[in-house]
């Protein structure tokens, strides 16, 4: 199993970078420009928006203040009660099924939590 907190941080990285070089990007955009995939790119974004870098103004990413810790915040807050009210492992899409919150923002969360250094987030081989 191999640890990609680091994964998400760098990630992130990749995504303000995009951002400051080309300006306000789509998804799509951002995709292209960074070579993520959704799930990667989710999880970057949370991480940012935990760090009050990112803003999403209808379907434009941009650098800015963030006006998505609502919605990723709240969702973190989610998780993080399910996985402290358990003893065992559970994977993003348990989590997702279980609190019934769509993947790629199961994934902006996790980014978010991330950042707080809150969770141990491992992916297969």
């Amino acid at each position: 199993m191999i640890n990609i907190v680091e994964e998400f941080g760098l990630n992130a990285g990749r995504v303000w970078n995009a951002l400051n070089k080309c300006g306000p990007l789509s998804e799509n955009k951002l995709m292209e420009e960074t070579s993520l995939r959704k799930n990667e790119l989710s999880a970057a974004v949370g991480w940012l928006s935990r760090e009050n870098k990112i803003r999403k103004d209808g379907e434009l990413f941009r650098l800015d203040e963030t006006n998505l810790t609502i919605k990723i915040g709240s969702n973190a807050g989610k998780i993080w009660e399910l996985l402290v009210s358990i003893d065992e492992e559970v994977n993003s899409n348990n989590i997702s099924k279980l609190l019934q919150i769509d993947i790629k923002d199961t994934y902006s969360a996790l980014g978010w939590l991330a950042r707080e250094g809150k969770i141990e987030f491992k992916k297969g081989k």
